[in-house]
């Protein structure tokens, strides 16, 4: 399943990349409560979120970044990315129906990450 959200204020992919960093999560999104680790040398660490902790992988992308949650039941993976239309929120998970109400919290999380990223930096 995808969900999607865009942020009104607009970001280039360089400010997405040098702003949302491992060690910055939970600054951007409040669906994340602590982000517990992180080795900046391999791009990892582990965070606590609405659906507990996780180990979290950052990935750079030529109009941004990707999160994935490698050990997360529905593979979780979320990207920020700068589009035209302004800084845009894409969530994936491996599933194609859920628990309704697993899929609120999803929304909520892309809610919480369009939030997060509407307010210029």
């Amino acid at each position: 399943m995808e969900f999607y959200a865009a942020a009104e204020h607009p970001r280039t992919a360089e400010q997405i990349r040098d702003d949302v960093t491992g060690p910055r999560l939970a600054e951007f999104c409040d669906s994340i409560d602590e982000v517990l680790s992180w080795d900046a040398s391999t791009d990892t660490g582990e965070m606590y979120c609405v659906w507990g902790q996780f180990r979290v992988n950052r990935e750079l992308l030529k109009r941004g970044v990707r999160f994935t949650l490698p050990d997360c039941p529905n593979a979780l993976a979320w990207t920020v990315t700068a589009e035209p239309q302004g800084t845009l929120i894409h969530a994936t998970i491996n599933q194609d129906q859920h628990d309704p109400d697993f899929l609120e919290t999803i929304d909520t999380f892309v809610a919480d990450w369009r939030t997060g990223m509407g307010a210029p930096r």
